[in-house]
């Protein structure tokens, strides 16, 4: 099991079946309401806390899960401050995971991130992965319509780790597509931010 801070509020949990007393054990059954499960994750939420101080007591919280197959299963914890009362009276809430399919079969893919600092977290994040420029071939920051367009050219699909890096990107963006009419488009009406390499610039000055 492997848990990561990505910010003040939300964490990243990495599971394989190995880390289950039960090496047969299939792990998207963590998302069924069994008291298996919530044992677990009330582990997990203890485990969190001590390792990397993140604390859930008194506030509530969101589950999202992402899964490709039965050999790794990655989910992130974000917790929530009521604007109207920061007490820690508040009580917990336990939010069912939603499953979301993080498999990529294209070698352009096309993210869209809300600001900008949404792309300097990701890149904080893929800092993690070993030889990530390895991935792709190309990889350009477009500013356009308010938002900011990660063009990423020549996915590698062989390689292991690029479904990693995929999910990665939808903990931060959100996957707009693999039409490369839309790259045209940000050639032509956006304004570049990053060119060349911009997760390595990214990670470079921003992570």
């Amino acid at each position: 099991m492997k848990i990561e801070k990505l910010t003040d509020n939300k964490i990243r949990v990495i599971l394989k079946p190995k880390d289950f007393k039960d090496g047969d054990i299939n792990i998207k059954s963590l998302l069924l309401p069994t008291p298996e499960s919530q044992s677990l994750f009330l582990e997990i939420l203890n485990r969190a806390k001590e390792e990397v101080d993140f604390d859930t007591e008194g506030h509530k919280i969101l589950v999202e899960a992402f899964f490709e197959n039965d050999d790794i299963f990655v989910f992130t914890i974000t917790k929530y401050i009521d604007s109207n009362n920061n007490s820690l009276t508040t009580p917990k809430k336990y939010v069912t995971a939603k499953k979301k399919n993080y498999t990529l079969n294209s070698k352009l893919g096309i993210y869209q991130f809300k600001t900008f600092d949404d792309f300097c977290d990701f890149c904080n994040s893929i800092n993690n992965i070993t030889n990530y420029n390895r991935i792709f071939k190309s990889a350009i920051l477009y500013f356009y319509n308010n938002s900011y367009f990660l063009v990423i050219n020549g996915f590698s699909l062989s390689n292991k780790s690029v479904h990693s890096m995929h999910a990665y990107l939808l903990e931060f963006s959100k996957f707009l597509t693999n039409d490369s009419n839309f790259e045209i488009k940000l050639i032509e009406h956006g304004k570049v931010v990053i060119k060349n390499n911009a997760i390595k610039t990214g990670i470079k000055y921003f992570a």
